[in-house]
């Protein structure tokens, strides 16, 4: 365990060097769910029943839900870069304990998600969004939100280290910018059809809005939905825990593999 915990923060600040090195991608990273936030916020706001400032507190905890699941496509591209480039290799070919990289990998990215949220954060309170709820509600959702942002950077990690292509991960990782969209993150999902509304509900992202919403006190969980989004906050936990309990353990045994 202590082998495990030294090459996981050395993996770790490996992991932040190499961001501290790409301020331009982390920026347009970081201003990317911003944009998204004043172009939906005002364009598909004014198209909705919801008033502007209404559905722009309905709209900020999707945007960070899908910013977290947005870790599918950074661990799957960095895990893929390292394999492409010979980086992986080098690493096996040292004493260093097969799960620290992963690991390491999902720390860093955590670290980075928690202060790269605060100017959507911020951006949110100028256009209207408030915490309505308590203070420990509030903190408990920017855990889960951090928890499901690990658990979908690990499902990335693997998925990169089973592509070990560059631009096969980022032509993968687009695909998954659909994922949001199947979801409430943007839209109530009450008026779709029987079929696309159940696949909405079970998308994991619904059930973490949901609960960021629930926890805000920015909307009530929504009556008659499915299971996941009925019971948002339980939903989210066990979705992300079945999420890195399944990709962490394929995710190292990959990396010892590649």
């Amino acid at each position: 365990m202590s082998e495990l915990v030294y090459d996981g923060a050395a993996m770790t600040g490996r992991q932040l060097r190499r961001v501290r090195n790409s301020p331009g991608l982390t920026v347009l990273t970081q201003l990317m769910p911003v944009n998204m936030l004043l172009f939906f916020g005002y364009v598909f706001g004014s198209a909705l029943a919801m008033p502007g400032q209404e559905y722009r507190s309905f709209l900020v905890p999707g945007l960070l839900v899908a910013t977290a699941a947005g870790g599918i496509m950074t661990g799957m591209f960095q895990a893929a870069q390292d394999t492409h480039r010979g980086v992986t290799d080098r690493f096996r070919s040292m004493p260093v304990s097969r799960a620290a990289a992963p690991l390491g990998q999902a720390v860093a990215d955590l670290v980075v998600t928690a202060v790269g949220i605060v100017p959507l954060l911020l951006v949110g309170l100028a256009v209207g969004w408030r915490v309505e709820g308590s203070a420990a509600a509030a903190a408990g959702a920017v855990g889960l939100l951090l928890l499901f942002r690990f658990a979908c950077t690990t499902v990335g990690i693997h998925l990169g280290l089973l592509t070990r292509s560059e631009e096969a991960a980022g032509q993968l990782g687009a695909s998954f910018f659909v994922l949001p969209l199947l979801s409430d993150a943007y839209i109530p999902t009450g008026n779709l059809p029987g079929w696309l509304r159940t696949l909405a509900e079970w998308n994991p992202i619904s059930a973490v809005t949901t609960a960021l919403r629930d926890l805000f006190g920015n909307a009530p969980v929504p009556g008659g939905a499915a299971w996941p989004v009925a019971h948002p906050v339980l939903g989210s936990v066990l979705w992300s825990v079945v999420l890195v309990a399944v990709f962490l353990p394929l995710a190292v045994r990959r990396y010892g593999h590649c």
